[in-house]
């Protein structure tokens, strides 16, 4: 590598939807290099990645796909956490912690992302002293959470609806492919949940302006602008 190549990305790594851009703690050479670390693996839609309670033995670099991660709770209730989408980082958090996974990673389509042992991947960030930049990355989905608890106590329902759909827009690294963006592998159900709409109320996504909901997904039909 050159000396001059930073190890980075210094874009902001947060929209002002409040969604982690691809990418933007590492740059894309050391994306490339630590996908050379491990093994590219396929999951099929709906299987679970990383399952809860698992020990921290290996973490994802997701490449392609939609995820979410949700807690599942002693009484069987399960509690949405996030979506991923290609460019992040999977269960690095045990990882590091030498804990248990404190959360289950679905695959909410065809996902592929590259296994990366702890050790190995550990190792890696030591010698490329990365370790700076991923606590920034921590510290910017910590923000992101925050930013989506106080949604849920101040923002109405339709307008949470509207800013999770641009962020699923964002993530998919759909927004500036087109003025219609089409997000596949999600209910109405898990909508619902992202949006704290517990149960799920009589809106229904076919009444907001611009979206359209299909039996295969969820489709905005017009620019989104916040």
């Amino acid at each position: 590598m050159s000396p001059t190549t930073p190890e980075y990305n210094s874009e902001p790594m947060c929209t002002n939807a409040g969604v982690m851009g691809r990418r933007h703690v590492l740059s894309d050479e050391v994306w490339r290099d630590l996908r050379s670390q491990g093994v590219t693996r396929m999951f099929p839609e709906r299987s679970v990645m990383l399952r809860q309670g698992s020990p921290g033995t290996h973490l994802l670099a997701l490449t392609s796909g939609l995820a979410k991660v949700v807690c599942r709770e002693p009484g069987g209730a399960k509690t949405w956490l996030a979506f991923r989408g290609p460019g992040d980082l999977l269960g690095e958090v045990s990882v590091f912690n030498g804990t248990s996974r404190t959360a289950d990673v679905v695959a909410l389509t065809p996902c592929v992302a590259v296994v990366l042992d702890a050790e190995r991947f550990v190792r890696f960030v030591e010698e490329r002293g990365l370790v700076i930049h991923l606590m920034r990355q921590a510290l910017a989905r910590m923000r992101e959470s925050d930013l989506h608890r106080g949604e849920l106590q101040t923002v109405p329902l339709v307008v949470r609806l509207a800013r999770t759909l641009l962020r699923l827009a964002v993530l998919t690294d759909q927004m500036a492919e087109s003025n219609a963006v089409r997000l596949t592998g999600l209910n109405q159900e898990e909508v619902a949940q992202a949006i704290g709409d517990h149960p799920p109320s009589t809106i229904r996504l076919t009444s907001c302006p611009g979206l359209a909901a299909r039996p295969n997904g969820i489709r905005s039909t017009a620019r989104c602008s916040i």
